[in-house]
């Protein structure tokens, strides 16, 4: 395994496009003795963000918040940092950018995991016939949602590297290619329309994309056999799929480790970052295994009519509450039928409307300490606010979701 490889494309000063990697949409504040990269700068900016906390209350693949041994997205998204700065290290790229793609790749998931994401689709579709996909919204997250204060306490975009950013949009792990190589450096991030249709513009981000299947296909496993998901005839199933490949698999992390070794050893700037043919293979036939006993499994139906009730009667009690400039108003004046819901959403949404339509008191002054763009603009649309109200519950967690649902069960809505 040569470490060399990669050394000459990796993401650093050396590299052509450097410049490019680094581009931030509005520079940051500086620190005369900051001694971190624009790349580690950007992992602690990730890391000190909401959007990264509420990751550990969004369900990964199975709803279990009251069970500590279930993964939540904040795990899987340690996993996917643990297996991609592996394999970075392993092939001489910047281990920097990788982890902080790796760090941010599922900020603005929707709750509920990939069902929520569904729910939220159809809701986009139907009301601004536009698509909803994790990836994409997790680059609007960190472009235009996500705030962190500056050296003066004033909130403001966190405003990452191109190369993180372009990370982001690009890692979707479900579409099964081998020999990932990144895609040309003229077509931009506003190009992608779809999950999967380019690859990463870095090494590094190409690398993310392949750790984040390896990552997820282990432990959702692991999950589902914590769960009686899988039976002992299933479980065998997966044994003997594990072992044609190698004698000595015994569980997932076994099977992780094997893959990424593969990928050191059959990586190359020519051919890209890519499994052997044997392990490619298996690496399929264990998606195909969870989608078929794990993903689609008629015990999830229950929970996944709960989800889509859930969110569902979220979107449509906020929607209701539209009324023009004067919509922030409205809320304060009826939030007493769901006082921790309206509140939360009153101040949420004042941070992104310009501050003439923001009410005098709390409300405001949270608008005025917010030098960030103004998405929302004065609500002079209802497109605008529906366009809210979906970035709002697609960043919610399970639990806040769950409590605003049951608190509009206690109380009503009379709007």
């Amino acid at each position: 395994m040569n470490n060399m490889l990669f050394q000459n494309v990796a993401a650093t000063q050396d590299n052509p496009n450097w410049e490019k990697y680094i581009y931030r949409q509005n520079p940051l504040y500086s620190r005369e003795d900051d001694i971190r990269s624009p790349f580690a700068r950007d992992y602690t900016r990730v890391l000190h963000s909401m959007a990264y906390r509420r990751l550990k209350h969004k369900t990964q693949v199975f709803f279990n918040i009251d069970n500590d041994h279930i993964c939540t997205r904040m795990e899987h998204v340690s996993h996917v940092d643990s297996v991609s700065l592996t394999i970075a290290k392993g092939l001489g790229l910047n281990d920097e950018l990788t982890k902080a793609i790796a760090i941010a790749h599922d900020l603005g998931h929707a709750p509920f995991g990939h069902k929520g994401e569904e729910v939220i689709r159809n809701l986009a579709k139907q009301h601004l016939k536009q698509n909803f996909w994790h990836e994409q919204n997790g680059l609007r997250f960190v472009d235009k949602i996500e705030l962190l204060e500056d050296n003066y306490k004033v909130k403001k975009n966190l405003d990452l590297t191109y190369a993180v950013r372009d990370g982001i949009i690009s890692h979707c792990g479900e579409v099964d290619k081998n020999g990932l190589k990144p895609r040309d450096i003229s077509i931009p991030i506003e190009g992608f329309d779809m999950p999967g249709k380019y690859e990463a513009i870095t090494w590094e981000g190409c690398v993310v994309k392949m750790a984040d299947k390896i990552a997820y296909v282990g432990r959702d496993i692991e999950d589902a056999i914590t769960l009686g998901i899988l039976d002992q005839t299933q479980q065998n199933e997966l044994i003997k799929m594990a072992r044609i490949h190698d004698q000595k698999a015994i569980n997932t992390t076994v099977i992780m480790h094997n893959l990424i070794i593969d990928i050191c050893q059959n990586s190359n700037p020519e051919c890209g970052i890519k499994l052997s043919q044997r392990f490619n293979e298996q690496l399929k036939e264990i998606k195909e295994f969870n989608y078929r006993n794990i993903y689609h499994n008629p015990r999830l139906k229950p929970y996944f009519e709960y989800v889509e009730l859930i969110i569902t009667q979220l979107f449509e009690t906020l929607v209701s509450l539209y009324d023009n400039k004067h919509t922030l108003k409205g809320m304060f004046d009826n939030k007493k039928y769901a006082p921790a819901f309206f509140s939360s959403f009153a101040q949420w949404l004042s941070r992104y409307c310009c501050s003439s339509i923001v009410p005098d008191g709390e409300l405001k002054k949270e608008s005025l300490n917010c030098e960030n763009e103004k998405i929302y603009q004065e609500l002079e649309t209802k497109e605008l606010y529906i366009q809210a109200v979906i970035d709002y519950i697609s960043g919610m967690t399970d639990r806040f979701a769950i409590a605003a649902f049951n608190e509009l069960l206690q109380f009503g809505v009379h709007v």
